[in-house]
């Protein structure tokens, strides 16, 4: 009888002591499974198998009611919170890291369609595969839940000087904006909002991504329709790209003149290159040069380019009916300052040449070329335009477009990013 008594009286103290603690007593559920499975007698290597396999179903069962329960105590927290209840809120928060000490990380969210826009409760996301569809949301959330005054970032370890979350939100947006800089760097930009949360969300800021399409597409992007940001149009909608070069490369075969002795003909195999660099204020360059890319890269990267054979212009964008777009671009050679003809040319009585300037007019059809994105332009028209100073007569030439005119490929340049001159 004692030892019943004490047996009811330590099943009381237990449940007194569950009824305070959740978590207690869901060890001491699996603490007693487990006890039992050891006392019943073996019966081989199969008894012992079932045994182990049970034990494994009951716990399995016990963390997937355990993490349940911590679920329904967090999002009950998280409600308490936005209702204003404090203390009732810290209450829940702490008996559910209790039951599950990470399943903070473990509830995805997502603002129901009907929530307004001062509160409203975060469901836990139904997807089967996990994952988040406004992430942007969701950190933003996660900010809110950690502090009533969220910072940017946190650091993780200990520092004496003063840590970047300590900067005003524009400030750190103004250092945001040096790193797209001038030359619209939007892909570092990608780069530095995965270094946490506060930054993913800056780099998500709508006036950064609205900058950049004013200086890609200026008064033609008034309107955000049909696109659901700015970002997304400026990801998706079709434009020219400035972090690299466009290279077009034409090859050839000339037949060569007849040796002496009529004993063999010589064949030279031509080879030459056309270059194409797009900036964001709707300047380009032209070059057509036997050079390789490897020599003629790197001096394209500014304006102030020192190539005689070079030709210099502006471009333009345009959208046709046929939902096409077409970049249209003028170019002529560098304007040099004429030097004093009259020492050169003193005893010349030979008549002068008539001054003209000569402009080239280019047509070219934007394209995809397999995942990357308006990475291929392709010829739709070349002439040039001849325009003589004295009479200002101009001629047109149009050249056709044969098969020595191949398309050109969008080329990445990292160095053309490397440094910024400019903020956006």
């Amino acid at each position: 009888m004692a030892d019943e008594n004490a047996d009811i009286g330590g099943t009381l103290e237990d449940e007194d002591e569950s009824s305070d603690d959740p978590n207690l007593q869901l060890e001491l559920n699996v603490f007693r499974a487990q006890w039992m499975s050891e006392l019943k007698p073996s019966s081989g290597a199969s008894g012992t198998s079932d045994r182990l396999q049970r034990a494994r179903g009951v716990k399995r069962t016990q963390d997937i009611a355990r993490e349940e329960k911590a679920t329904e105590l967090f999002l009950r927290a998280v409600q308490e919170e936005q209702n204003g209840a404090v203390y009732e809120a810290i209450k829940f928060y702490r008996m559910a890291m209790q039951l599950v000490p990470d399943i903070e990380f473990k509830i995805n969210y997502s603002r129901p369609p009907d929530a307004d826009r001062g509160g409203g409760n975060y469901l836990e996301d139904s997807d089967t595969d996990g994952e988040i569809e406004d992430l942007l949301a969701y950190f933003e959330q996660q900010l809110t839940l950690e502090s009533s005054f969220p910072k940017i970032c946190t650091s993780e370890l200990e520092i004496t000087q003063m840590h970047i979350s300590a900067l005003p939100r524009e400030i750190l947006m103004y250092i945001f904006r040096w790193v797209v800089s001038s030359e619209l760097d939007m892909r570092t930009l990608e780069q530095l909002s995965l270094v946490c949360r506060g930054f993913y969300i800056c780099a998500r800021d709508p006036e950064i991504w609205r900058s950049a399409c004013l200086r890609v597409w200026g008064r033609n992007c008034t309107k955000l329709v049909p696109f659901k940001s700015w970002r997304e149009m400026f990801l998706q909608r079709p434009r020219v790209r400035f972090d690299g070069v466009y290279i077009s490369k034409t090859s050839y075969i000339r037949q060569g003149e007849e040796s002496l002795d009529g004993f063999y003909r010589a064949w030279h195999h031509v080879e030459y290159y056309r270059y194409l660099r797009f900036f964001p204020d709707g300047f380009v360059l032209m070059l057509t040069t036997p050079e390789d890319p490897l020599s003629v890269v790197p001096r394209l990267r500014t304006k102030n380019i020192r190539m005689d054979s070079v030709l210099l212009g502006h471009f333009r964008l345009s959208q046709e009916t046929d939902n096409q777009t077409k970049v249209f671009a003028v170019v002529c050679k560098k304007k040099e300052e004429k030097a004093t003809e009259f020492q050169r040319n003193r005893f010349c009585r030979r008549n002068q040449a008539p001054e003209a300037e000569h402009a080239f007019h280019v047509g070219l059809h934007l394209a995809s070329r397999g995942r990357q994105s308006f990475s291929k332009l392709v010829w739709i028209h070349h002439s040039c335009h001849i325009t003589y100073k004295l009479t200002g007569e101009t001629v047109i030439t149009t050249f056709d477009l044969d098969r020595m005119y191949t398309p050109f490929f969008f080329a990445r340049v990292k160095s053309y990013t490397a440094f910024s001159e400019q903020p956006l």
